[in-house]
């Protein structure tokens, strides 16, 4: 056993939030988190470092090396060090948890030498997310388009995957990302509630394949329901995206744009103070790269 390995995995963007209905939708873009794990002979100590954004907490990482050590009843036998790089911006909607959890899981398995499971990868992160407190439902549906790219439709609650399919239209995604930070945990789930009837409409229309259509009702119902800025998305509307609305529980925007609007979306996107990423959709597994 080398006791190393390193991992890839993709992010992904919001389709249909799941923090109202307990069931979500999310599709992979190409934007990316690596973990490189090493086994120690220091059983029960686990140490993390995220090097994109060394002040974030590491308890999600740690979380995540724990369970798959305990899975696999070895936590008395290994330590862990993870180091993981990801250009995904923390704390923005973008699901740079779920990314985190997924690389750090599958590289402690491959470390480990371990058959995989891919869906047991996930929720192994899942789990973890849900000790760690940066989620509210679990994430699931984020965790899957992460892990497996594509499209998924998913029931967080019973952790299942109701659809899932790859996406072939070429398209491009930009984010608007603010420079501010959100938690998941922070939301004001008792205000979202208030929208559940029209989340209903966006996950309805996900699960008949318009998926677009749902990304931007969901956005914009988020958005107006906790109180942020809708105007971004309409001018990215207005611009010429296909979709667009709030990622996650923000303040990200995502703006799905035809090839040929990019430059129009952008400029639009750029009329607001932050930083503007652009990703294209991915349908690629995670994998452990050595």
């Amino acid at each position: 056993m080398s006791g190393k390995a390193t991992s890839l995995v993709h992010g992904a963007a919001t389709i249909v939030n799941a923090i109202v209905l307990g069931k979500g939708a999310a599709f992979g873009v190409d934007l990316w988190t690596k973990a490189e794990v090493k086994l120690t002979d220091e059983p029960g100590f686990i140490f993390a470092e995220i090097a994109s954004d060394p002040k974030e907490s590491t308890l999600l990482i740690e979380k995540t090396a724990a369970k798959v050590l305990k899975h696999y009843k070895l936590e008395k036998s290994f330590g862990v060090k993870v180091r993981t790089q990801s250009n995904i911006p923390i704390a923005r909607g973008l699901k740079s948890s779920s990314a985190a959890a997924n690389a750090t899981a599958l590289a402690v398995i491959a470390a480990l030498e371990k058959p995989r499971d891919d869906l047991e990868i996930v929720k192994i992160g899942v789990e973890a997310a849900f000790e760690a407190n940066v989620t509210l439902t679990g994430a699931f549906d984020d965790a899957c388009a992460s892990f497996f790219g594509g499209l998924v439709v998913t029931d967080n609650l019973k952790q299942e995957i109701i659809k899932q399919m790859p996406l072939t239209e070429d398209l491009i995604v930009l984010f608007h990302v603010p420079p501010q930070k959100a938690y998941t945990v922070d939301s004001n789930v008792s205000r979202l509630q208030t929208v559940k009837p029209l989340v209903e409409i966006a996950f309805n229309s996900a699960l008949e394949g318009k998926v677009w259509e749902a990304l931007t009702l969901n956005g914009l119902v988020y958005s107006s329901a906790s109180n942020l800025n809708t105007t971004i998305a309409i001018d990215a509307l207005s611009a010429g995206a296909l979709a667009a609305g709030l990622c996650g529980k923000g303040p990200a925007i995502t703006a799905v744009v035809p090839k040929q609007k990019i430059d129009s979306v952008k400029s639009a996107l750029q009329n607001y103070e932050g930083e503007i990423l652009q990703a294209e959709l991915n349908n690629e597994k995670g994998k452990v790269i050595r």
